[in-house]
């Protein structure tokens, strides 16, 4: 990636992060920072959970536990100081393998780049709430 694309991606993930609108094109394509932030590959990633606490899921559109799932963590994104993103594995399968995840839903809690908690299969929202705050 040149570092002209690296700044525009960083600047448009600072934009997500701040709630920053852009014009009326742009917000229809956007995620807003209420929303979970699909990420697509390990630059991505790794872009989003430098900083602060950032809960990760990698989930799968096949996985039944992970639809059931998805409303919590829509949810856990709109309330909490935490940002949340959605790593697809079937699309990003070396940053699955990368990180571990042998099952679907799995969840890893980043606190500024590191993961610091691992979490597989369905989560109750209180727990994955406690568990954000003891963080923040």
């Amino acid at each position: 990636m040149t570092d002209e694309l690296a700044e525009i991606r960083q600047k448009k993930l600072e934009e997500l992060r701040n709630g920053e609108r852009g014009t009326a094109a742009e917000n229809e394509n956007s995620e807003s920072a209420a929303e979970p932030v699909h990420v697509h590959g390990a630059g991505d990633l790794q872009d989003t959970v430098d900083d602060g606490v950032v809960l990760v899921d990698f989930y799968a559109d096949w996985c039944g536990p992970c639809k059931q799932l998805e409303p919590v963590v829509e949810r856990i994104a709109a309330g909490t100081a935490a940002t949340v993103a959605k790593v697809d594995i079937d699309a990003n399968q070396q940053l699955a393998a990368k990180y571990g995840v042998r099952s679907v839903p799995t969840l890893l809690l980043f606190v500024d780049g590191e993961p610091v908690e691992r979490l597989v299969g369905m989560q109750q929202e209180p727990q994955l709430r406690s568990l954000i705050e003891s963080y923040t």
